[in-house]
């Protein structure tokens, strides 16, 4: 799969998703843009898109993007709090699906 981080996620996470293509928001050049722009780039080159952003499923309609959302619920965005959610993130990615939502974590 072709995973994106969003800019607000670690990206020493991407070491931890073998077998994934993994890229970040900033390595893309992407930083600058809103959720609804940055979605809309993305749909184009990967498959799911990896936030910790909570608000993001219900401030976008994700219906019309060709890319699926996973959602990381955790007490930071810091490696040492996703590190514990790294099999259930990695299961998420295999269940998701264009223009859904995944949420993962408490």
């Amino acid at each position: 799969m072709k995973l994106l981080l969003d800019e607000c996620m670690d990206r020493h996470l991407a070491r931890s998703l073998k077998n994934h293509f993994v890229r970040t928001v900033p390595q893309m050049g992407w930083a600058s843009f809103k959720n609804g722009e940055l979605l809309a780039l993305a749909q184009n080159q990967f498959d799911v898109f990896i936030t910790v952003d909570r608000h993001l499923p219900n401030q976008q309609h994700l219906a019309k993007f060709k890319i699926a959302v996973l959602v990381i619920r955790t007490t930071s965005n810091r490696l040492a709090d996703l590190k514990p959610l790294l099999p259930a993130i990695l299961a998420a990615i295999e269940r998701t699906k264009p223009g859904h939502a995944i949420f993962v974590g408490a």
